[in-house]
């Protein structure tokens, strides 16, 4: 193998200068910056979402408060809570909705709560148990505590 070979080099950016992958209209993000999100973001504050994550797994189902860089806020409640939470919302029982926040390199995995075929999400699951909106329901304030 030669070391002038042209078809066995890499190319430098001496000879084209231009990423010929990247669109010429491509604009760069500094890593760490929070670029602004598109108006009807996916997983803008008051997204529906299920989050998965590690280092211990947990599943946590609840709406987004804030997602940035360093982690995700969101009022919700454990995955494996879910059917105790229904039957608790639909009896009239009293509940604060739990305000929580996940350092991001907990985050494994952020999905949005929608029907799978004809199984309805868990948002739609709640509303037909309930007959509530999950979203007014966990992004109710919570009850202001007497600091006396």
């Amino acid at each position: 193998m030669s070391p002038t070979n042209p078809d066995r080099q890499l190319q430098s950016s001496a000879r084209g200068g231009d990423n010929h992958f990247m669109p010429k209209d491509s604009k760069r993000v500094a890593v760490g910056s929070a670029a602004p999100s598109p108006a009807g973001a996916p997983f803008s504050p008051g997204s529906m979402v299920v989050l998965t994550l590690g280092n211990p797994r947990d599943k946590f189902w609840g709406m987004i408060l804030v997602l940035a860089a360093e982690g995700l806020s969101m009022s919700g409640i454990e995955l494996a809570s879910f059917e105790d939470f229904v039957v608790m919302v639909k009896d009239g029982e009293p509940f604060t909705p739990a305000v929580v926040f996940f350092p991001m390199h907990r985050v494994e995995r952020i999905d949005l709560d929608l029907p799978d075929g004809s199984l309805p999400s868990l948002s739609q699951r709640f509303s037909a148990k309930t007959a509530l909106d999950p979203a007014a329901v966990l992004g109710a304030a919570p009850p202001k505590q007497d600091r006396t």
